[in-house]
């Protein structure tokens, strides 16, 4: 590929606009509370930062399992057909490849669908998975209100629809949904923890979010809510991203909003690719001292890490999640409902410069995840 992941994750979300404004949210604008005095924040023996510490403690390590640990139990039958829906972001390409992996190794055949983003190709997409009577669709990003009628149909067919990293709900057609709103929501956990043990609970933020994406929206309420709860005191602007700003004038909305708010110490992004030509933007423009933490991050924020330049993000556990949707459909197969799967708890991890176990792309949350599944398959 010509570009790099982060200007190709970057383009690919500015493309899934039309499919996120369905979802009517709020107009975007800025969406503040006037930041506190740092100096009211909590001391460094609070036990707040107590908390928070102990928190970011937990999410630094490495996981070195998966949770699911039932055995699938039965003879997985090989020929199946899977249908894989793209959503035309980089990360769900990713997580097609990696599903494709996993199903390879049980014998099934994937078959790739792209889409460029927009409800009529994500539409046609499905309608395509239709023609096709596939075993099973897979697909990631789409609220069901782009896809309401392609879903009916499937439903009635009997063909089970995983989804992931989805602003939905289970059922009616969804037989699977992982990264949802009820899982996302300590993504903001992981974050606020940083924030508070990196400023010793002296911490005044700039929250900027992307609110076109909704599956965002717990992340920043969790952030919002352990932020308030482990550094009482503590500024916080929560600042809200138009979608047109996203590869555009970002890092300008960035360093004008530092110049003017001189005391911010820490800096939040609700997504790695609003960050993406932030620190050059600051280097630029003179601005020295903030702290940046992103969540949800990309082979460009680990570079920055790297060098020193962003100092903290959220891994997202592709990997773990589309060998789970294997899992899950492995289950189906031999007649099992995919309960295990879905009560399971994904695998999180806030990375560091000292903790980054790589910088090259996106990287495994469990080093020997696969090993570990196929143990559950009965491949090993």
């Amino acid at each position: 590929m010509s570009s790099t992941p982060g200007s190709a994750f970057r383009r690919a979300l500015t493309a899934l606009v039309p499919v996120t404004a369905l979802l009517t949210l709020a107009a975007c604008g800025s969406d503040s509370t006037p930041a506190a005095d740092t100096s009211q924040a909590a001391a460094p023996g609070s036990p707040g930062l107590a908390a928070a510490r102990a928190a970011l403690e937990k999410y630094s390590q490495r996981p070195t399992t998966i949770s699911v640990t039932e055995p699938v139990g039965k003879k997985i039958p090989k020929g199946k057909r899977i249908d894989f829906i793209l959503c035309g972001v980089q990360s769900c390409k990713d997580l097609a490849d990696f599903f494709t992996e996993a199903a390879g190794e049980l014998g099934w055949k994937v078959k790739q669908i792209a889409t460029q983003g927009t409800p009529e190709s994500v539409q046609a997409a499905y309608d395509q998975a239709l023609r096709d009577k596939p075993d099973a669709v897979v697909a990631s990003g789409f609220p069901r209100a782009v896809y309401a009628k392609q879903l009916a149909r499937l439903k009635a067919a009997e063909i089970p629809v995983v989804q992931s990293n989805a602003d939905d709900l289970l059922g009616d057609g969804v037989s699977l949904l992982k990264n949802g709103p009820d899982d996302v929501g300590v993504q903001g956990e992981m974050l606020a923890s940083w924030v508070v043990s990196n400023s010793d609970a002296k911490a005044n933020t700039v929250y900027f979010d992307l609110p076109a994406y909704t599956i965002l929206k717990p992340v920043k309420d969790s952030f919002a809510t352990k932020y308030g709860e482990w550094c009482d005191g503590c500024g916080l602007d929560n600042v809200d991203v138009p979608i047109t700003a996203v590869g555009k004038d970002m890092p300008d909305r960035v360093v004008s909003y530092l110049r003017s708010h001189p005391k911010v110490t820490h800096v939040v992004f609700s997504l790695g690719l609003l960050n993406v030509g932030v620190p050059a933007a600051l280097k630029t423009a003179g601005i020295t001292g903030k702290h940046i933490v992103v969540n949800v991050g990309d082979a460009q924020n680990y570079q920055y890490i790297q060098s020193g330049l962003t100092d903290g993000a959220m891994a997202l556990n592709s990997h773990e999640t589309a060998w789970l949707q294997a899992d899950a459909l492995a289950r189906h197969f031999t007649g099992q409902p995919m309960d295990v799967d879905q009560k399971a708890a994904l695998p999180n991890m806030l990375v560091t410069k000292d903790n980054l176990p790589s910088a090259d792309g996106d990287f495994p949350i469990v080093e020997d995840y696969q090993a570990q599944f196929k143990a559950l398959w009965g491949l090993s």
